[in-house]
């Protein structure tokens, strides 16, 4: 059984349990349901594990790790009542989206068996513990940390291999975020060091059956193109990876923003519109 029309397996961020999105979760499924959507994909986002960990918004709003863990809960309640309450009208899948800073793993276990998602959307956010999308300054100190822009890609996708190969995450979310705040990524993808880590990726994604997420947040944010680059788009086709469209919205105006757009996307490239039902993979023992 596959799902197909217009979908989102990443995103659903919400004011309600996450500090830069906007407006109510029930609200944010509405619209989705008012877009015609037949079943979305809610992944909000991990707590964090230490206190280094928060962002400066949430710190300004006074929250704790701690504080964080028992939001989340409110969450994971929250999205399953939701789910049973609009299951006529809509598939919800209740998901997360994990990180991979330092200390991650067994917290993700533990979240996965406390919680038990539908299915995991597997992100790498952070270099040397910086989460190095959370603004042009931040991108910068990743950088610094790792000695140059082309040391940052080949941390971050080191990082994400040993995620993906840990974590095993049904879905991998925007592959090349690591290009955010880089004017030169098109080009940057191409060298032969950092393109023999993207290969490697890849063929560990095929080789583990996941799915990749066609991340539409930058035409949200007027950029050209998803991620990943159209570069590597062609690599992850010529493997046959499934690819499923990602509005990674993050409030009520953002909801199935683009999807239409990246449906033709997919289609144009001869990419399977039919995609496998998301479900929850084992973890890899330590």
């Amino acid at each position: 059984m596959t799902l197909s029309g217009p979908i989102s397996l990443h995103g659903g961020h919400s004011g309600e349990f996450c500090c830069h999105a906007q407006d109510g979760l029930a609200d944010i499924i509405a619209r989705y349901i008012q877009m015609g959507f037949r079943q979305v994909g809610i992944t909000e986002h991990i707590p964090p594990v230490q206190e280094k960990f928060l962002y400066p918004e949430e710190i300004e709003q006074g929250l704790t790790v701690d504080l964080m863990y028992q939001r989340f809960a409110r969450y994971f309640a929250t999205v399953r009542q939701l789910q049973a309450e609009m299951a006529d009208r809509i598939q919800i899948f209740a998901g997360m989206e994990t990180e991979a800073f330092t200390g991650y793993l067994p917290h993700v276990r533990h979240l996965v068996e406390k919680f038990s998602p539908d299915y995991l959307v597997g992100s790498v956010h952070h270099v040397a513990d910086i989460c190095f999308d959370y603004s042009p300054q931040a991108y910068e100190a990743a950088v610094r940390a790792c000695g140059s822009v082309k040391d940052l890609y080949l941390a971050y996708f080191d990082r994400q291999f040993e995620m993906i190969d840990a974590v095993r995450p049904f879905v991998v979310g925007h592959f090349d975020l690591v290009r955010i705040h880089d004017p030169d990524y098109a080009a940057r993808v191409l060298h032969p060091d950092i393109a023999a880590k993207i290969d490697r990726n890849l063929d560990l994604i095929k080789d583990l059956n996941l799915v990749m997420d066609l991340n539409l947040r930058p035409l949200a944010k007027g950029e050209p193109e998803p991620y990943p680059t159209r570069s590597i788009l062609e690599k992850i086709r010529s493997r046959q990876i499934p690819m499923v469209p990602g509005d990674d919205s993050h409030g009520v105006a953002q909801a199935g923003a683009h999807v239409d757009a990246g449906i033709r996307l997919l289609e144009s490239m001869g990419f399977d519109l039919h995609w496998p039902i998301p479900r929850l993979l084992e973890i890899k023992n330590e």
